[in-house]
């Protein structure tokens, strides 16, 4: 059939490097940890091809820095990175928010709200348990839901990568302090779900901007 080399190459770099995401998040590729197209390529046991291109894509996505002649390195991000994050988050997700309680959202909001509302109950679980790996799973996956409901695929991609970027920073400093890490975890989830579903403007406001403002207190702190 013509054109399935191509569909299955795609396939694969995408799976590629959501496989490599997936370790960077997990804190068992550290920020400035360095390997090659090569060694990706026998690790995982393909072609050169997919690799080059699904670390190229990461790179595109702030993830990793492209070094010559010596392959790639995992991006290495500042508590200025972190805190600059938060702020462009912080000046999208109000907007995501007024507009979810005061216009609506897309038709079939409520079913999808069971959704999410599933993602933000394990979110918090997690959370409470100092589950990490756990809680990154489902965060990403509450909050991209969350933004899902303005149907705006451009602002969800973008506060997608961001979160990602923010959970590549946050990683290595918790896994650090493993006694300190429920305390440093976000758990309000359910609670912004509540608010969302009653169109309480005021307290999404509220928990949006505790959210933000913890973010922001422990990046101070380390």
């Amino acid at each position: 059939m013509p054109g399935s080399g191509a569909v299955t190459r795609n396939t694969l770099r995408q799976q590629i490097a959501d496989a490599l995401r997936d370790e960077v998040l997990a804190g068992r590729l550290p920020p400035g940890t360095e390997f090659t197209v090569k060694q990706i390529a026998e690790q995982y046991e393909v072609s050169a091809t997919p690799v080059r291109e699904a670390l190229v894509d990461l790179s595109a996505q702030g993830l990793l820095d492209s070094v010559q002649h010596r392959g790639f390195r995992v991006h290495v991000y500042s508590v200025e990175d972190y805190r600059a994050m938060i702020e462009a988050r912080t000046l999208v997700v109000d907007g995501i928010f007024r507009r979810l309680v005061e216009r609506g959202t897309v038709p079939g909001h409520g079913e999808r709200l069971v959704s999410v509302r599933r993602r933000a109950d394990e979110a918090r679980r997690a959370a409470q348990k100092g589950s990490l790996e756990v809680l990154i799973g489902y965060d990403l996956r509450f909050w991209r839901e969350l933004s899902e409901l303005v149907g705006n695929t451009y602002i969800t991609e973008f506060l997608h990568r961001l979160r990602v970027q923010t959970w590549v920073f946050a990683v290595p400093h918790l896994q650090r302090a493993p006694q300190q890490m429920r305390s440093a975890l976000w758990n309000g989830h359910s609670e912004l779900v509540d608010a969302i579903t009653l169109a309480d403007a005021d307290e999404v406001r509220r928990l949006v901007h505790a959210y933000n403002q913890h973010g922001l207190d422990w990046a101070a702190a380390l």
